[in-house]
């Protein structure tokens, strides 16, 4: 919990030092890598999960953004799994939700969709993901855009859950 109140403080004061312009009037595309680290009861199971992913960001009103995702995530199993040979797992997370940008540079945003196990049999899973963050710009044309989410995979009365943190480069339409 530590961990996740720090990179919380982490995003907000990135964004207190970035530009007052309101990045929720563009329209954007971002690319960057994805972490997510296990809470609940699969954090005894698995470790640090990896990847990247790509965002689209179309603004329909003031501060307003409608988003559509795609990424690829490699989740790996605990050292003692491993060591009776488990090995990673890879998850296509799909999701399409809304973004609004609180004034300034700060955002809150709210995805749904499915998370889509590449292990043969393992089926696909219901994804949601809240997310806070932050993105500030560095040239006319792109930002950085830093988010903090907690993310769900639900499937047959279970859910892998996690607190994701992603850092992206965006640039303008």
């Amino acid at each position: 919990m530590k961990k996740v109140l720090l990179s919380l403080l982490m995003v907000a004061g990135l964004g207190l030092v970035a530009s007052a312009q309101t990045e929720g009037a563009v329209n954007k595309i971002s690319v960057g890598p994805d972490f997510l680290l296990p809470v609940g009861d699969n954090g005894s199971n698995l470790s640090l999960g990896y990847g990247g992913s790509v965002q689209g960001e179309f603004n329909v009103a003031t501060s307003l953004n409608l988003t559509a995702s795609a990424g690829y995530i490699s989740i790996a199993p605990k050292k003692e799994w491993k060591d009776l040979g488990a090995t990673n797992t890879g998850v296509i997370p799909v999701k399409a939700g809304v973004k609004y940008y609180f004034g300034g540079n700060f955002y809150g945003a709210a995805e749904l969709g499915a998370a889509i196990f590449t292990d043969e049999g393992a089926g696909t899973a219901f994804s949601y993901a809240p997310t806070l963050g932050t993105s500030f710009s560095v040239s006319d044309k792109s930002s950085i855009d830093l988010g903090i989410r907690y993310e769900g995979w639900s499937k047959n009365s279970t859910t892998l859950s996690f607190v994701g943190i992603r850092a992206a480069f965006a640039f303008g339409l």
